[in-house]
């Protein structure tokens, strides 16, 4: 028995009848979590993911000691606008993530699986809903939501809403763009705005707002150009690391610290040694625990990376004088939002644009959109001759985790991508 399960089978304990102790025991692993982030991390990894690894413990650990200053968002939702207000922006998927690096997600998926919470929801909603609902993580000041990509957002935003009291707005998106949508979505934006301002008594500061937009683009510019250097060049990653970019191009994209962290990444990665492994471009979620693809891709010299398509879900510049209305259309052109045909597009064009070695798509358990739209990405990639493989299992639910069957898929591929180089 490792560390971590030993640190996490000390949470269960206290969990059921002590949850304030429980509580204290998660902050005292992120706070250590933290100064290892800090201090004693691995030189192998390069500093742009040393920093943004820190970045991200700290950022939950904040969200986690002051939650009268935490919104819950999901991934999509226009977190430009909460840091106007000086918020703390806790997600699902971030939450559920730590938590089940700590070893305690099935704990929190069974209680909330045993309070009458489907079996078939997503576990990283399960995970999430089971360690609110089990009064060991504190109910946050707010909650936004949108109807972009997953149902469950919808039902597990109003059943943690009502249940804990905590003011919601959900942002419903229109599937196509047009004038009128973008209207329709800049309205719901006023509405939003006014319901912080009574939540948090401040005003938005509209010009702070189009700073933080012209942050963004610089962002997501510098992203693209390091995109496509990394076709040629080493740049060694972990799983968990691919993971933290979601804070980077979701949940605090805007701010100065990932600003800093996209320029010293492109820095880096102008600087580093020609690669002459196998790239690979990844679709949807990282399995980050699961034993086989942590050995291809945690630090490997012949395998790596090379990006992910949640990193690449909206790249269109945003209009800094317009920041509202470019934040409506942000929202309405996301590749997740609408038909699954818009995402197999971009996956296609990325694919051609960067080159890489073979494309996997890993399905989540529970996620229909994932799974339903696997073949039509297989005909997409079939188009352009590119090595594709679909795996299934679970990103967070160890329980779903099925190494064997993933050992030999994965390396069946790999092996076929490297008999088609040579």
């Amino acid at each position: 028995m490792n560390i971590v399960q030993v640190y996490g089978n000390i949470i269960k304990k206290y969990a059921p009848d002590h949850p304030r102790t429980a509580l204290r025991i998660i902050q005292l692993g992120f706070m250590l979590e933290k100064f290892r982030s800090g201090h004693l991390a691995n030189k192998e990894i390069p500093p742009a993911w040393r920093y943004l690894n820190h970045y991200a413990v700290s950022e939950v650990q904040r969200a986690l000691r002051h939650p009268k200053r935490t919104v819950w968002a999901n991934l999509f939702a226009p977190v430009e606008i909460l840091q106007c207000f000086g918020v703390h922006t806790l997600s699902i998927e971030c939450l559920s993530s730590f938590l089940s690096g700590m070893g305690t997600e099935d704990y929190f998926l069974d209680f909330a699986e045993n309070e009458g919470i489907a079996p078939t929801l997503c576990s990283y909603h399960k995970n999430f809903i089971g360690a609110i609902d089990s009064g060991i993580i504190p109910p946050a000041a707010f909650a936004v939501t949108t109807s972009i990509i997953c149902d469950g957002n919808l039902c597990t935003f109003r059943h943690l809403a009502e249940r804990h009291r905590v003011p919601a707005f959900l942002l419903d998106i229109p599937e196509q763009y047009s004038p009128e949508a973008e209207d329709y979505v800049v309205e719901q934006l006023r509405e939003l705005i006014a319901q912080l301002e009574h939540t948090f008594h401040k005003k938005l500061d509209y010009d702070m707002l189009s700073e933080i937009l012209r942050r963004e683009n610089e962002s997501k510019a510098s992203y693209d150009r390091t995109l496509k250097m990394m076709r040629t060049k080493a740049y060694p990653a972990t799983l968990t690391l691919h993971m933290y970019l979601l804070f980077a191009n979701h949940l605090n994209i805007g701010t100065p610290e990932i600003l800093r962290f996209y320029r010293q990444m492109e820095e880096e990665v102008t600087a580093a040694p020609e690669f002459h492994g196998t790239n690979i471009f990844w679709v949807h979620l990282l399995p980050w625990y699961q034993q086989t693809l942590k050995s291809c891709f945690n630090l490997n010299p012949d395998y790596q990376i090379q990006g992910i398509e949640m990193s690449l879900d909206y790249t269109d510049p945003l209009d800094t004088g317009h920041p509202l209305e470019a934040l409506a259309r942000k929202m309405i052109c996301n590749i997740y939002n609408g038909s699954y045909e818009r995402k197999a597009d971009l996956v296609q064009s990325v694919v051609q644009d960067i080159r890489p070695d073979g494309v996997i798509n890993f399905c989540h358990w529970g996620c229909k959109q994932s799974a339903g739209g696997a073949m039509i990405l297989k005909e997409k990639m079939q188009e352009i001759g590119m090595p594709f493989l679909i795996l299934d299992g679970d990103g967070m639910d160890r329980r779903n985790s099925h190494d064997g069957q993933i050992r030999t898929r994965v390396e069946a591929f790999l092996e076929m991508i490297r008999r088609k180089e040579n």
